[in-house]
């Protein structure tokens, strides 16, 4: 597979695009598109987290089913016309299907799936969009980030704990919610710090480290010993304050331990609130090649695999108690004896 990095210079089109070529269409001949096309939220690939997550579903698809590929950078300050542009180009390229990563996408997918109706989109964190050649991929992040909570609530001395939201949403405070009752459902007593650190995407609450650092900081200055952070890639600052700090970090959609960009860090990394959102781009990727767009809601909760918390760290692993709590919980879960509240 040959890649070629190409400069976009429409304006609107996003900073830059990574470009593969795969061999043939497919094993079967099914598939006549291009390949896939990937248009990435606030914080752009690079993230450790919630883009770089799409991307390995995106690379995962093009290697197993030897299709080609197109990733689109996001550019600042950027509307909605802007996304509505990256997302014709692509579809007229010849990408099927074509997927915006970010519940912002949501007016561009619905504006450009109904100019397209014979290309599969698909949309993550959004099921606003209901065509039928869209698929809306979401997820149940409460249950994970309950996880993240009964694991911070159990690994804390303090008793203390804290979550950093990226942006002031409904979709983060459904992490900050499932978290603070998994750790309430551990010990109500447990004092837990909350802080969102934008109102709007656009202030740059997911793509700001410095933000999340600062936050991190006044948080642990304030007692907590364990924070859990839903902010892209203003997490990697909460990580590198816990670090700093000698506190525990909870990551966020992707393994953050296993990120290379966090080595240096990952021993303060307790675990990751996981978010299958490669999965969901590899199977929406295989549903179009084999025939048979996936499309409607595809929502992933922690009995599909959809969400989950991550255990890479040894030093997790060896807290018997930790683990065991947080089995425990997420059986719990799937069994229906506890229900995660999303707000």
């Amino acid at each position: 597979m040959t890649v070629a990095v190409i400069a976009l210079a429409a304006a609107g089109c996003g900073k830059s695009s990574t470009e593969s070529t795969g061999g043939s269409p497919s094993a079967d001949g099914k598939y006549s598109g291009k390949g896939i096309g990937l248009a990435y939220d606030i914080g752009g690939k690079g993230d450790q987290s919630f883009n770089d997550a799409a991307y390995a579903g995106f690379q995962k698809a093009e290697d197993e089913f030897k299709v080609g590929g197109r990733d689109v950078e996001p550019s600042d300050n950027e509307t909605d016309a802007d996304k509505v542009q990256r997302l014709e180009q692509l579809a007229k390229s010849g990408y099927n299907p074509i997927i915006g990563v970010g519940f912002v996408y949501a007016p561009a997918v619905k504006t450009v799936a109904a100019k397209y109706p014979k290309i599969t989109f698909g949309i993550i964190d959004d099921n606003s969009v209901k065509t039928k050649n869209v698929a809306d991929m979401v997820f149940h992040e409460e249950q994970s980030s309950y996880l993240a909570g009964v694991a911070a609530a159990k690994a804390t001395k303090k008793n203390h704990v804290g979550f950093i939201g990226g942006v002031d949403i409904p979709l983060i405070h459904k992490f900050q919610a499932g978290f603070v009752q998994g750790v309430k459902s551990v010990d109500p007593k447990i004092k837990i710090e909350s802080q969102y650190l934008t109102q709007t995407p656009q202030e740059g609450g997911f793509s700001s480290p410095d933000k999340g650092e600062s936050a991190a900081n006044g948080q642990i200055e304030a007692g907590a010993d364990v924070i859990y952070a839903a902010a892209g890639l203003s997490g990697q600052g909460v990580i590198k304050s816990a670090a700093a700090h000698k506190v525990w970090a909870i990551g966020v959609d992707s393994d953050q331990y296993k990120q290379s960009a966090l080595a240096k860090y990952k021993d303060s990394i307790l675990g990751s609130a996981l978010k299958n959102v490669g999965g969901a781009v590899y199977e929406l990727a295989k549903s179009v090649v084999n025939g048979k767009p996936l499309n409607g809601e595809v929502r992933g909760d922690l009995k599909s695999g959809g969400v989950g918390f991550a255990d890479s760290n040894p030093k997790y692993v060896a807290m018997k108690d930790v683990v065991a709590a947080v089995d425990k919980a997420k059986q719990d879960i799937i069994d229906g004896k506890v229900t995660v509240k999303e707000q």
